[in-house]
Formats: C-alpha cells, sequence, structure tokens
C-alpha cells in the first residue's frame, strides 16, 4: 500500500476531536480492502495423541484450530509464575491478583535444582511446596500448567538441571545415565501432585516436555522427545495437553506434542549494544508462527518442526513476553504499549491460547551458600542478577501490580468472555500487506471472521520507532454475505495506536454491524444483559446496528443501518433493542476508564470494578490496595462512585551514611559463549561504594512498604549484615524493594553496595535511561531512599 495522501488530515478541531475526518473537503482515500469470504481449514479432531481429558469438571480437548472445554471453542489466558521464587507465605494473594487480572491457567517451569539441593535429596518443603501451590489453584479456580523440565532455561544455572547430574551424565539425550535420574526426578514430582490432574478433579491440565529443544544428534532429537512423553506417561502423567515450545528450530515427533509459540519486545539475551531493528511481533502473521530469536541456548540450522504442523495444531502461546528480564549486556526498558501491542497483534495473527512469560516475577533462591542464576561463566548465553527475577513484569518481583498490567487486562477480559465465538476464526490478510518488519508506512490490520462475523484488528505501534498517522482511513471487508465498509466516515489511525474492531457481533441477539470501540466483556444484572466496550479513538465511539435497531441515543439511518456517535462515559448505559426485541445495554468506557476496569466476583456476583488500586477479589469480598495514598476512590459499574481514607503511615525519605567511596571500576571483559561484555568478576565489587542505612521495625503496617531506591551504578546489592537480600543491574529505573518478606530484618542497618558503571561500558541502555547519567568515567551515586508504605482498604 502507498503511503497516505497527507491531503486528508482533519482541519475541522470538532471532528479531530472525534477522530472523524472532515467529508468533503479532500480527495477521498480508497478503503482498504481485504477479502475474508474463504472459510478456512475445516475442523478436525481426534488426529493427536493426548491424554485423558475427562474429568468430574468436565471435557477438555484439542482439534487443529482450538482448545475445546465441554466440546466448545475455549481460548483461555494462562500465565507464568514460578513458585519457588517467591515465599510460600504469599502464594495466595499472588494468585488472587493473577486472576483479578483475567489469567485462567498458571503455568511454572518446576526448576530441578530449585528442588534438588544436594544429590538425591529433593526437598518439597516451604517454597517448594508444589502441592500446595497447585492446590491453591484449584481453591481459586484458576487451572494449573505443568513445566518440569528436566531442562527449563528459565534464565537458571544449567537450565535448572543440577550441577552433580550435568557433570555425570549426558543431559537432553536418551543417554541411560540421564534418563535415570529425569526419571526420579519425574517419580518424587508426580508423588507431589497425584490426585490433582483434571481427570481426577484436579485443575493440572497441561505437561510441557523439554523447553526450546532443537539438539539433534545421537539419542536426541524427536527421539528424545518421543521418549520423555512415553516416561511422563509411564509415571502417571495422563493430561490433556503435551506440548512443546516450537520456536529456534525445535525439533519433536508430530502428533504426540503440540507446539507452543512465543515472541517478545525485545531481545536482552541479544549480544548487540544499540536499538535492535523493528520485531517481528508487531506484524500479522499469515504464514508462520514462529517468532524470530527466542533466547535458545543452542541452535540448529534446519528448519524446525511447527511450521510444518500447522494444519493439525492450533496456533497456541506459551511465551509471549508480559516483560523481559533485564541481563548484564543488555537491559532493555519496556512500555506498557510495547506488551499490549504485540500481543493483540498475535491474537488479530490467530493465537488460541495467549500465554505469557512471565506474568509474575521472582526472585532466585539460594541454595546452600550456591547461586542458582545463570551465568556466561557456567557455560549459560547470558549474565543475570543472582536473585532479582522481576522481568518487567504485570505482577513484579514483590508482587507490586505494574502499568503493564493495566494495559492487558481489557485484553483478557475479551477473551474470557468472547473467546468462543473467537476461537474457531479464521485469520485473513489484507491486500496490501508490509513489505517486511521494517515497513511502517503500510498499515498493518487484519482480520479474523468466521461467516460474516468477525473481529478487525490494527496495530499502529513498533517499539522505539515512530509510525505515522494514517488519516483518511476506511476498511472494506469483503464476508460471504456482502462486503462492509467501515466506519461510515474516514478516520485517523494515530501513531502508537492498537486495538480491534467488532463486525456483526452477536451480543444477546442484537447484531452490533460495527463499533470504533473494543468489546471488553459482559455482566448481568436483574435487568438483564450489559455489554462493555472500550473507545479506541478520541471522542465519540461510533456505533453501527441493522435498520429497525432502537437506541436510547440520537441516530441517523445510512446505506441500511442506523448509525450514533455515543460519547464514552461510565455514567451511562445505552439501550439497544434488536427489532426481533432482543434487549441489551451497552457501557461505553474511555481509554483511561478501561484501564481502570477491573472484573471478578463479589460476593458471588461478576461485576465491574473501577478504580486505579490494586485490586483483588477475595472470598470475603473486595480489597483495595496503594502506595503511598490513603485516600481510596472506587465504583462498582453500574453504579455510584464511593470513597474511602484509610489512617497509616505516610512516605518518608530515609536517611543513609556512605561508609565506602567507589574505587575504580575494573574494565569490562569481552568472552563468554555470546562474545559480548561480561558481568564483572565477584572480586570486582572491591571497588564498590557502601552506603549504610536502617528502616523502622514497624515499616511494615498494612499490605506491605517498599524501599525505593534511587541510584545510579552497574550492579547494586543490598545487604543485611553478610546475607545478600536482593541485587540489580542499573536500568533507569527507580528499585523498588518489597519489604514484607524482610519484616523480620528491619530495625537494624542495612547495606547498599554501588559498583560502579564505567562509561566506555559495552552494555545496551535505553536512551532514556543513558540520559540520566552524569559525565564522568564512571558513576556510583546513590540520590535517594524513600519509604513508601502500601495502604489496604477493604470494600
Amino acid at each position: 500500500m502507498p503511503d497516505l495522501d497527507r491531503r486528508t488530515a482533519l482541519t475541522a478541531t470538532g471532528l479531530a476531536t472525534l477522530g472523524l475526518a472532515l467529508p468533503g473537503r479532500a480527495a477521498p482515500i480508497a478503503p482498504l480492502s481485504l477479502d475474508a469470504r474463504k472459510p478456512g481449514l475445516p475442523l478436525k479432531s481426534g488426529h493427536l495423541h493426548m491424554g485423558n481429558g475427562t474429568g468430574p469438571h468436565g471435557a477438555l480437548g484439542i482439534t487443529n484450530l482450538y482448545l475445546t472445554r465441554d466440546d466448545r471453542p475455549w481460548l483461555p489466558v494462562m500465565g507464568e509464575f514460578h513458585f519457588t521464587r517467591f515465599p510460600n507465605q504469599y502464594w495466595e494473594e499472588e494468585l488472587l491478583k493473577m486472576k483479578a487480572a483475567g489469567v485462567t491457567i498458571v503455568a511454572s517451569y518446576i526448576l530441578w535444582n530449585h528442588v534438588e539441593l544436594a544429590p538425591d535429596r529433593i526437598d518439597w518443603t516451604g517454597d517448594r511446596d508444589i502441592r500446595r501451590f497447585v492446590t491453591l489453584c484449584q481453591k481459586h479456580g484458576l487451572l494449573f500448567f505443568l513445566r518440569p523440565g528436566p531442562w527449563g532455561h528459565a534464565e537458571a544455572r544449567f537450565g535448572g538441571i543440577p550441577d552433580w547430574i550435568v557433570a555425570g551424565t549426558r543431559p537432553r539425550s536418551n543417554d541411560p545415565a540421564y534418563m535415570a535420574q529425569v526419571d526420579r526426578f519425574w517419580r518424587s514430582l508426580h508423588d507431589q501432585v497425584k490426585g490433582l490432574f483434571w481427570k481426577d478433579g484436579g485443575p493440572i491440565v497441561g505437561m510441557q516436555v523439554e523447553n526450546e529443544y532443537n539438539l539433534d544428534g545421537e539419542g536426541q532429537g524427536r527421539a528424545h522427545i518421543a521418549a520423555l512423553k512415553a516416561l511422563a506417561q509411564k509415571i502417571g502423567y495422563d493430561v490433556p495437553l503435551y506440548t512443546v515450545t516450537g520456536w529456534d528450530q525445535t525439533l519433536y515427533p508430530r502428533g504426540e506434542v503440540v507446539p507452543v509459540h512465543g515472541g517478545y519486545p525485545d531481545e536482552p539475551w541479544s549480544a548487540k549494544t544499540t536499538a535492535l531493528p523493528p520485531k517481528e511481533n508487531y506484524l500479522f502473521r499469515f504464514d508462520s508462527r514462529v517468532s524470530g530469536d527466542l533466547g535458545a541456548q543452542t541452535r540448529n540450522n534446519r528448519r524446525g518442526d511447527a511450521d510444518s504442523d500447522m494444519a493439525d495444531t492450533p496456533f497456541l502461546g506459551a511465551e509471549y513476553g508480559g516483560g523481559v528480564p533485564v541481563m548484564y549486556r543488555r537491559r532493555p526498558l519496556l512500555e506498557p504499549a510495547d506488551v499490549a501491542a504485540a500481543v493483540t497483534t498475535q491474537v488479530g495473527s490467530g493465537v488460541n491460547l495467549l500465554g505469557y512469560y512471565m506474568f509474575h516475577g521472582g526472585a532466585n533462591p539460594l541454595a546452600q551458600g550456591r547461586t542458582l542464576e545463570e551465568t556466561q561463566r557456567s557455560g549459560g548465553y547470558n549474565d543475570c542478577p543472582i536473585i532479582g527475577y522481576d522481568f518487567q513484569a504485570p505482577l513484579g518481583q514483590y508482587g507490586e501490580v505494574n502499568p503493564v498490567n493495566a494495559a492487558l487486562r481489557p485484553l483478557h477480559y475479551f477473551l474470557g468472555q468472547y473467546g468462543e465465538p473467537l476461537a474457531p476464526m479464521a485469520v485473513h490478510a489484507p491486500t496490501a500487506l508490509p513489505a517486511d518488519k521494517n515497513d511502517l508506512k503500510t498499515l498493518r490490520w487484519a482480520v479474523r471472521s468466521k461467516g460474516d462475523s468477525g473481529f478487525l484488528f490494527v496495530n499502529n505501534h513498533v517499539r522505539q520507532y515512530a509510525t505515522p498517522a494514517f488519516p483518511g482511513t476506511r476498511f472494506t471487508v469483503q464476508l460471504p454475505g456482502g462486503e462492509v465498509t467501515l466506519p461510515s466516515r474516514p478516520v485517523t489511525i494515530a501513531p502508537g495506536a492498537s486495538f480491534f474492531w467488532p463486525i456483526n457481533m452477536d451480543m444477546d441477539g442484537v447484531t452490533l454491524s460495527w463499533a470504533t470501540a473494543q468489546p471488553v466483556t459482559r455482566i448481568e444484572d436483574k435487568d438483564g444483559p450489559i455489554h462493555i466496550l472500550a473507545a479506541t479513538l478520541p471522542g465519540a465511539v461510533e456505533l453501527a446496528f441493522p435498520t429497525g435497531t432502537r437506541l436510547s441515543a440520537p441516530i441517523r439511518t445510512e446505506e441500511g443501518r442506523v448509525i450514533a456517535q455515543v460519547p464514552p462515559s461510565p455514567d451511562r448505559l445505552l439501550t439497544i433493542t434488536s427489532p426481533e426485541g432482543h434487549r441489551i445495554r451497552l457501557l461505553l468506557l474511555d481509554p483511561a476508564s478501561a484501564q481502570n476496569l477491573w472484573v471478578g466476583d463479589i460476593r458471588g456476583q461478576r461485576r465491574l470494578v473501577l478504580t486505579s488500586a490494586d485490586t483483588m477479589f477475595t472470598p470475603e469480598g473486595l480489597v483495595l490496595r496503594q502506595r503511598g495514598k490513603a485516600r481510596f476512590d472506587w465504583r462498582i459499574l453500574p453504579g455510584p462512585a464511593a470513597s474511602a481514607t484509610v489512617k497509616g503511615p505516610a512516605s518518608t525519605t530515609i536517611a543513609f551514611t556512605q561508609t565506602r567511596e567507589a574505587g575504580e571500576a575494573p574494565p569490562i571483559i569481552i568472552g563468554g559463549p555470546a562474545k559480548a561484555a561480561m558481568q564483572p568478576l565477584p572480586e570486582a565489587h572491591k571497588a564498590a561504594a557502601a552506603f549504610t542505612f536502617t528502616l523502622p521495625a514497624d515499616a511494615v503496617q498494612q499490605g506491605d512498604a517498599f524501599l525505593e531506591i534511587d541510584w545510579r551504578g552497574d550492579i547494586g546489592r543490598l545487604f543485611d549484615g553478610a546475607d545478600m537480600l536482593d541485587d540489580a543491574y542499573w536500568d533507569g529505573r527507580v528499585w523498588r524493594i518489597g519489604l514484607k518478606r524482610f519484616a523480620n530484618r528491619l530495625g537494624k542497618p542495612w547495606t547498599l553496595t554501588i559498583l560502579p558503571l564505567r562509561a566506555d561500558a559495552p552494555i545496551y541502555l535505553d536512551d532514556k535511561a543513558r540520559a540520566k547519567l552524569p559525565k564522568g568515567d564512571q558513576v556510583a551515586s546513590l540520590l535517594t531512599l524513600r519509604l513508601v508504605p502500601e495502604l489496604e482498604h477493604r470494600a
């Protein structure tokens, strides 16, 4: 598609506010076109060799197009949360946070070296109590996906395989010595989760075999994956889904396991010290499901198996980046839109299981004086912090609700409510496609449809790259029943926009021909159903219905349709009645309100909550938390606003004393498997500056309290005496540390060390981070320490 004619730029302030082009002032631009008449692949089932999908809670299954639940299309949201990387006393509230964010399935690696701390001594107690974790998922209506490796990566030492097994066997192969050790580990794990499989009435619905597996030698390749699956079944892992990761030239026995896919907004594992080219995750996919480099530790030059399996397997995701880790040589910072645009684009490309890695950050455990993080010096491709595993995830290392959470929730709620009609919809490409991932001048869009109903997806956001506005835009979609052109007047697609619109959507018997708003969810009260949509353009939302539809809003009739322009507002319910007498109500939210929306059960009834506070839906009622603000504002929709002010401590500045000046940091070594910057050796930290401070013993009074560290340097480490509590690579952010897990350590001096960051360090930092660095040969400074309480209100 040629670059759009800028003569159509808006000139009338009012219509510009509405996102509508002024008719009659410029030569019209032909609508962008797409043919969605082709029905897509025929449905088939029974050809994939999965486990028992029938249990007391119904039947789970798989076809070549989508997952099923009780023989109906099913499109869940899956989020990764590593239970061994979080204190077990807080698991339950973290799972409630995930559920409130719209997650359906919790996935977790069971990292072997996190539970086997010494040879032949597997420990399932405390933070390793997998049975308790899975049981908590079940208690709160969450399903669970088991990822027991045996090699998992997860930025763990040796991919999670214990040192003595790496040293004494041939890992990731059918070597009898290795397989005997896997048998022992998996049997021990099975003893813990026995009775919790779906067939037994439990929440375990799937098992991933290995991870990022592309090795192809003696006793490897497809034969190894087949052997691992056979071993799992022999032990008793009988699950509805057996999966493998499908990227980076993966190899697997087709029909025995199903590939899952992923993609990240950046590549912290890259050796490049500059911004990366546009990522392909911001392009709609029409002929491949496999993203580029996802950071596999091994390489294979042959074609992987996943793209050849597209006709027989649904497009399932497991590792769409809810964030990215900060690694030593590369420290990218993501904006919420970087993640939201990428995953919305993949859903528009046909993803029928939206799986995130990570959805919840965590902290690496320390094992009897050994550290368990991935490092180049231990043979890994990356250098990672010893403890910190925040991942910039929707829920952070300490359970904090990060801004990306709000950007993703509306999509999750949509999939939870409308995933059933979406899952069978085929993906259709427009007539004009971008030349490649670097083409920013061609609007990126696609349609998923079945019959005459569908959703039109648009993405005009690419991380770190300015995209143009596309004024004068309309879309013409050829459907089996005829042509639809929407909206009724040309609109401007703004730089950075990413959204989807409904086409001929059935809303409880009312047909919504189209809307310039994104469907979010549906609730029901004594007066019937309420459908919630979020505006995607500035100003009024355009709604179109078949002639004869009645609205409680001004309308015009045009080309056989009733059209209304309705300003979004949480204060107004719009009543719609179809020609056949079906009645619904619509609630149109502005974009800001949509990102403050939470959906969950309050005392047995599904409700909408509008609040900027972090929200959990507990069996006892609504729990609101926020950092540093005593006044809580919320609204249960439809209904009036409410507020409350709670008593609690205020945010305070913490005094500190510098106890050691920084020495000269040694030059950074280039080397390792990546042939890139390597993390300094431990003795380099003798050059670190040191600062001491004491936090109040009663700093944690309600939900939590956070220590916020504004610093500059290379590596920061926080100590209580000789015990390291946390560490981080400086990336431009304020370092935020939750204190409730350290409550018994408060009230005594802590030490923060900062290794200087050299000006010539060959590492990548985003421009906004580099802008914070002072001039000079190196920097190791502590600017401020703040104690910020987390306050709580129960409504």
